[in-house]
């Protein structure tokens, strides 16, 4: 089989950590952790399994996820959040793939959960990603937020990768909180200014885009648990990136 580096990146991940890795060794003769400063025992579970560790402040979700693949030995990649893992139809497939042109890059079909549920509505599934490439033609956008995978040519696998998303609902909401603060700070990084409109607007839009074009109106609970999930996480992003202008601005007559 082709040797492939996995590549994860962490921060507090001590319960999730063991795990990803675990599902990796199927399919990799190496993983590397980015590490961007956890607090609990992330670092120590990753280096007990056998991963080699590379400290990094976070740099924004692309650039993180990009920071390793220098350092593979390695230059096919198989990236995971420490939140996923590789399901058995996943290895699998990967063991079935001759990997013999660089120019592909592999998609896999990923399951979210809340807890134990598994949601499918409202476009949670298929939710297809990319994430085994090519590192001499392919990698991550240089994206601070929501980044992908860009090659030349992409193929479904067919496999899955499970994705533990959320513990709970509780969590959920403290997820979005986490996200929305970080997709502010990056928009911010890139250069987008403060709009009293755009909150609204946008999570207005996310709303009918899940209820409507992803047919979360027909799909009972979970279609309005993820439409109004991801509305609230739209507004909250934009409604922050207003806050960090305004702090901005207080900060500079505060000084001035």
């Amino acid at each position: 089989m082709t040797p492939i580096t996995g590549i994860i990146i962490t921060l507090d991940e001590a319960e999730n950590i063991a795990d990803c890795i675990a599902s990796l060794r199927p399919v990799c003769d190496e993983v590397i952790v980015v590490d961007s400063g956890s607090r609990d025992d992330t670092v120590a579970i990753a280096e007990r399994e056998g991963a080699q560790v590379i400290h990094q402040p976070y740099l924004g979700d692309g650039p993180q996820k990009a920071f390793a693949v220098p350092r593979a030995r390695n230059d096919w990649i198989l990236a995971l959040d420490a939140d996923e893992r590789l399901e058995e139809d996943a290895i699998a497939a990967i063991r079935s793939l001759a990997l013999d042109d660089p120019h592909i890059a592999y998609r896999f079909k990923r399951r979210n959960f809340a807890g134990h549920h598994w949601i499918k509505a409202a476009g949670f599934y298929p939710d297809p990603v990319t994430r085994l490439y090519n590192r001499t033609t392919s990698g991550y956008l240089p994206k601070r937020a929501h980044s992908s995978i860009k090659a030349p040519q992409v193929l479904d696998t067919g496999g899955h990768i499970r994705h533990f998303t959320y513990r709970d609902l509780s969590h959920w909401i403290v997820r979005i909180d986490q996200l929305s603060s970080r997709d502010a700070w990056a928009m911010k990084q890139r250069g987008k200014g403060p709009s009293r409109c755009r909150p609204t607007w946008h999570a207005l839009s996310a709303m009918l885009r899940k209820l409507i074009l992803k047919g979360g109106l027909l799909q009972g609970a979970d279609g309005m648990t993820v439409a109004v999930t991801t509305a609230f996480h739209a507004y909250m992003k934009y409604a922050k990136l207003n806050e960090l202008h305004e702090k901005e601005r207080a900060d500079q007559v505060r000084l001035g």
